[in-house]
């Protein structure tokens, strides 16, 4: 068993452990438990009935959150010509081609999301090894690789969140900050779980979404009651 301090097992002991509370009920014990001097994310984990083993139920998408994210998020964009420019007009943090391939190799890692031009694929494929188990490599699916790259650093800017069903047949993203209040944490909540739902493979049988959690950084998992979900799903 790991040994947790003195701060979580008090933050722990806020949260009823065979309850499972509203949505609203839910994050306002997350503001309760975050415990951390700073300003911790506020995290969701939703395992899903799916086994990711097959390529028909591997679930990846993306999300704009409505009240953003509450970091700023660094962009880099591959393009070159009028791809370039554009990107740099929407306000993208580093754009370029081989140079930016080249510092990447060397090591660099100074942003948060990346995103390429399709003409750029052939050169951005050859970082793939590093930028892919970061969760960085440009993806047609999350909205990653497009000839619209204005838009794409915009989205970026304004707080849009990936997402990659892990192993286990679960999600984890961000839907905001300890700081934000419960409605805004709500509408990010809610944003990311209907996308979800529009996700749901044709192969998937039963129940879809079969548990759902939200927690801070560092704060206890709190379980949030599955029929307010079900509510989502038959909107």
């Amino acid at each position: 068993m790991p040994k947790h301090g003195k701060k979580y097992l008090a933050a722990r002991a806020l949260v009823d452990r065979t309850r499972r509370y509203s949505i609203e009920e839910a994050l306002q014990k997350v503001k309760e438990t975050g415990y951390a001097k700073f300003d911790e994310s506020v995290d969701l984990a939703v395992r899903l009935n799916v086994n990711p083993k097959y390529s028909d139920q591997m679930v990846r998408g993306a999300c704009v959150l409505p009240k953003g994210s509450g970091k700023e998020m660094k962009v880099l964009v591959f393009a070159k010509g009028d791809k370039e420019k554009e990107a740099k007009a929407a306000g993208a943090d580093f754009v370029g081609a081989e140079d930016l391939v080249e510092k990447i190799q060397q090591g660099w890692f100074g942003f948060d999301y990346a995103i390429a031009s399709p003409d750029m694929m052939g050169l951005v494929g050859k970082i793939g090894k590093l930028l892919g188990p970061r969760g960085l490599m440009p993806n047609p699916k999350s909205g990653t690789v497009t000839m619209d790259v204005a838009k794409a650093v915009k989205e970026a800017k304004s707080g849009k969140v990936e997402f990659k069903v892990e192993k286990a047949g679960i999600i984890h993203t961000t839907i905001g900050r300890k700081s934000f209040s419960v409605e805004d944490l709500k509408e990010n909540f809610t944003a990311v779980i209907e996308t979800l739902l529009k996700l749901r493979p044709a192969t998937v049988k039963g129940q879809y979404i079969k548990g759902v959690a939200v927690s801070t950084t560092m704060g206890p998992g709190v379980k949030v009651d599955l029929s307010e979900i079900e509510s989502l799903q038959r909107r």
